[in-house]
């Protein structure tokens, strides 16, 4: 286990949220918090639950037409 001293902290998690992009975190709009939940949070969660829908009906149409073997579109 790799232990990090606190004067390294904030620069190891600002290193990790810089690869990995990081910007926020989609449970703190969904469930009860203390802390208040900014519009453009609300708003990216609900973008991101359109786009991760829309990729499911895609996936879901693929395989009913490699299944089927048509062109028949779901939802």
């Amino acid at each position: 286990m790799l232990m990090i001293s606190d004067a390294n902290c904030e620069t190891v998690i600002e290193e990790y949220i810089r690869t990995k992009g990081v910007t926020r975190c989609p449970t703190a709009c969904v469930v009860p918090t203390q802390a208040s939940v900014t519009e453009a949070d609300r708003a990216a969660l609900e973008e991101y639950r359109s786009v991760r829908d829309r990729q499911r009906r895609e996936k879901a149409a693929a395989r009913a037409r490699l299944f089927w073997g048509s062109d028949s579109s779901v939802g």
